[in-house]
């Protein structure tokens, strides 16, 4: 969770597909380059420990936007393929 992020932070769209499970992924990202993510809360974490197969992040994640301060609360699944953890979709 937090390495993608990072990739927001960044503008690193390659790093944010490659993490992307292939059943949700979309073809290609495009990343605003005027967005500034400047904060990220965890708020809680099920399951995603060393021997999970899956987990679940709530997340804040702050930005500013054209003059403009804003957050995204998600609640994020994720799967384990192999070592990685690769991010499905935001629930409900």
């Amino acid at each position: 969770m937090r390495s993608r992020y990072s990739a927001f932070v960044v503008g690193d769209a390659g790093y944010l597909l490659a993490t992307w499970h292939p059943s949700t992924r979309p073809a290609d990202l495009d990343l605003d380059p005027t967005m500034r993510w400047y904060r990220l809360d965890v708020l809680r974490r099920e399951r995603g420990g060393p021997l999970d197969h899956d987990g679940v992040v709530e997340f804040r994640a702050f930005f500013r936007h054209d003059g403009a301060r804003g957050e995204l609360h998600e609640v994020s699944s994720f799967v384990r393929e192999g070592r990685r953890w690769l991010y499905v979709a935001a629930l409900g």
